[in-house]
């Protein structure tokens, strides 16, 4: 890199920043010497991230105001020390929760604005968004106005800022089989909208297999498909072997106890399958009794992975450069391995061949001007 360039650079990386400004973090340290810059810098993409999970709670309290709701807490504080949970139902018992707040087109509009911003000023310049119809659709709000909303959103942050993103539909496992299948007939409609189906919510004694012909009518529409294997879940081994053989998924999201087996791991290298893990909630597993981080055994085990935020909202608002710079540290991971993981998500995207290649083209780029191609 030139010494303009690199001046450039850093004075952009030191800039003032706020929540949803479109401007990077502030770094002080120069590049060269610090590895957070290196990955504010980097070029992104964005797989695993749950747009209600990105519901911060000053956004909370806003559209309560707004739609005449009452939160049962005394300021923003109050609300986010009760973001305690010890596992997957506890969480998800507080995450649907926060959910009540969005009823009107407008909440999902600034919603998935709010995280585009977010994601932007970190530099992602793609991202594939998850969003649970059916926890809407059953407290009465149209499908048209959730769908209607993120597109909408979409489709200004594309043209204001420039990051581009798409939509996946999740289904939620521990709802019946039925109401899922409601939820996808009322989405098709918007199949424009949509890029793919996954599965998500609590997994046990919910096999991905109840969903299988969920995944063939989505796949029939064009859609892509992939699903959750949570970590250390009851019969996790036997679910990832369901999503990848049963249901041939094009990704699985976390998915860290493949590490354990190393016949899924060969029949998940041989279909390329991608991980789209999340080191926030579950970065570390237990392999032969000893504790393994999952980023650095995927790698290591040659696993296509990636390294997604989730639900940043609840997960202490840690967005994809946080958790970048955590795994970095856990991991080890070098500047090389960084860009692989990167590269690894530019080539995953369900995109266009032209469009990945521009992707592939500025984080190419963006490695050789940093030393790290």
């Amino acid at each position: 890199m030139n010494l303009s360039r690199r001046t450039l650079v850093q004075a952009a990386l030191c800039a003032p920043a706020f929540y949803g400004s479109g401007a990077a973090r502030a770094l002080a340290a120069p590049p060269a010497q610090d590895m957070a810059a290196f990955i504010a810098a980097m070029p992104k993409a964005e797989y695993h991230v749950h747009l209600e999970g990105t519901l911060e709670a000053e956004m909370k309290f806003a559209l309560a105001q707004r739609n005449g709701l009452k939160l049962p807490y005394a300021d923003v504080a109050a609300m986010k020390r009760s973001y305690v949970y010890h596992d997957l139902p506890s969480f998800l018992a507080i995450y649907y929760d926060g959910m009540n707040v969005l009823l009107k087109e407008q909440d999902f509009y600034d919603l998935a604005y709010a995280y585009l911003a977010k994601a932007h000023s970190q530099n992602v310049l793609y991202a594939e968004m998850f969003f649970d119809p059916q926890q809407h659709i059953d407290r009465g709000i149209p499908v048209e106005a959730v769908i209607g909303g993120i597109t909408r959103a979409r489709a200004d942050a594309q043209a204001k800022l420039g990051i581009e993103s798409q939509l996946i539909l999740c289904f939620m496992r521990d709802l019946t089989a039925d109401n899922a299948m409601k939820a996808l007939d009322a989405a098709l409609p918007y199949r424009d909208s949509l890029v793919g189906v996954g599965l998500d919510s609590d997994e046990k004694d919910n096999p991905p297999g109840k969903f299988a012909a969920h995944f063939a009518k989505a796949r029939a529409a064009g859609l892509h498909v992939t699903a959750h294997c949570d970590v250390n879940q009851k019969d996790t081994l036997d679910h990832i072997r369901e999503a990848l053989v049963d249901l041939a998924v094009d990704r699985i999201d976390h998915g860290g106890n493949i590490l354990q087996s190393p016949e899924l791991m060969a029949i998940a290298r041989k279909r390329d399958v991608t991980f789209t893990v999340c080191p926030t909630f579950s970065g570390q597993i237990m392999v032969a009794g000893k504790p393994v981080d999952v980023v650095r055994g995927m790698l290591d085990q040659g696993l296509k992975v990636t390294i997604n935020s989730d639900d940043p909202a609840y997960m202490g608002s840690e967005y994809v450069n946080e958790v970048l710079v955590k795994a970095q540290a856990r991991g080890n991971l070098t500047k090389a391995e960084l860009v692989r993981i990167e590269r690894n998500a530019f080539d995953t995207a369900w995109i266009a061949p032209e469009r990945r290649a521009r992707f592939q083209a500025r984080l190419g780029d963006f490695a050789r001007e940093w030393g790290a191609a």
